[in-house]
């Protein structure tokens, strides 16, 4: 029976890893004739491929119905984005989100934590609902200027947008809704941020320089400050708020690992960087191909989605040493990992999400030292792209 990588069922995220497994063992390079696009899951053709931007295009979009429409826009985020015009963009905002500037948001981030994980019920809470979905936006938009009472609605947006009815490629109607909404939201209070100042990103973003083809230096326009705002937005609502989530889950079906952590506080940043590989919130990215290219056996013609499937690469025996097994102390030499991809999109906010992440984890130990999860009980969400829970219902144990 021939292998099917069907990313748009609502059961394929349950348990993708046995068709990862059969997809680079039998079909390198898959094609899908249902949806006519090729996917790419040994970790070595995946990570070729991230730095290869002159062949698997960003420029096109980043997920499947964006390539399939083949159009570039005129006004596009920076992911995607292909240099120069990503070089550009992404010295920008390298200068915005320094080591130090990231650093010193620690105080914040444990603040923010604090709030949202001493207001749960031990006796019975859900690690997404009740935590995890709640402090990381509130990170990212406090960081942006947004007022505290519009937050939590950009997350909102954001589940509204990634989510997908099962079968569908394209966003629902609420969705293309949301992101209207949303860009709309952040339009106006750029807006308002231009005559009133302040110390967060996106005056910072104002105030900024950009170099333009012609090698001038402008200001940045409104909608490409709302496109950052909005990436942005979405990354502090998704990625952490999954890898949380989903470290309640395997942690609890890994217990050695949990004990091993509250022995040595020190293996949390190990931890973070295992639970990346091991079950990472942005399972595959799609490109677009601009040449022909002949990969085992396999000829992906020109203007085709590829999907780049870092969740499978990461599981990938070729490159890991027992990959199905969750260990903290693994040797992390072996192969890059690509839980935050790799190459020119590499996450932006990856430092800052592994900070959150670090100090999430640590104040998860001294709650819930021991815990259980309701496996039952644990729900995931039907996203483009995201894979994680959207409920893990868990019981702190005395």
């Amino acid at each position: 029976m021939s292998v099917v990588f069907d990313p748009f069922s609502e059961d394929f995220f349950i348990s993708p890893y046995e068709t990862y497994r059969r997809m680079r063992d039998d079909a390198p390079v898959y094609y899908s004739q249902e949806y006519d696009f090729y996917a790419l899951t040994r970790h070595d053709d995946v990570a070729a491929a991230f730095k290869d931007y002159e062949t698997y295009s960003s420029a096109y979009g980043v997920d499947l119905g964006q390539v399939r429409k083949g159009e570039v826009t005129e006004h596009g985020s920076i992911i995607a984005m292909d240099p120069p015009a990503h070089r550009r963009m992404r010295s920008l905002l390298n200068k915005v989100f320094t080591p130090r500037a990231i650093e010193a948001q620690r105080a914040l981030v444990i603040e923010l934590v604090d709030k949202h994980l001493s207001a749960v019920d031990p006796t019975g809470f859900d690690v997404v609902q009740d935590f995890s979905a709640l402090f990381p936006v509130d990170v990212m938009t406090t960081l942006q200027g947004v007022p505290a009472a519009d937050r939590q609605q950009i997350r909102l947006w954001i589940d509204e947008l990634l989510h997908r009815e099962s079968g569908d490629v394209e966003m629902t109607a609420s969705g293309q809704q949301a992101a209207v909404d949303m860009a709309i939201y952040y339009f106006r209070l750029i807006k308002k941020r231009r005559e009133e100042l302040g110390d967060d990103l996106l005056s910072k973003l104002i105030c900024a320089e950009i170099e333009r083809e012609d090698g001038r230096m402008e200001p940045l326009d409104n909608i490409e400050i709302t496109e950052f705002a909005t990436l942005l937005g979405g990354a502090g609502a998704e990625t952490v708020t999954k890898l949380i989530g989903n470290a309640a889950v395997v942690f609890a079906q890994n217990p050695d690992q949990w004990e091993l952590l509250c022995s040595d506080r020190s293996k949390i940043p190990l931890a973070v960087e295992e639970l990346l590989r091991y079950e990472a919130p942005a399972q595959y990215n799609v490109r677009c191909s601009l040449r022909e290219v002949r990969l085992h056996g396999v000829t992906i013609p020109v203007g085709k989605p590829v999907f780049l499937v870092g969740g499978s690469a990461n599981r990938d025996p070729r490159a890991w040493t027992e990959p199905d097994r969750f260990h903290i102390d693994r040797d992390r030499t072996q192969a890059q990992n690509l839980g935050l991809g790799y190459g020119i999109h590499s996450c932006l906010g990856a430092a800052l999400a592994r900070l959150e992440s670090a100090i999430a984890l640590d104040k998860m130990l001294d709650f819930m030292p021991k815990f259980e999860v309701d496996f039952d009980g644990c729900k995931r969400v039907n996203m483009q792209n995201v894979a994680g829970w959207s409920t893990v219902p868990v019981r702190v144990l005395s």
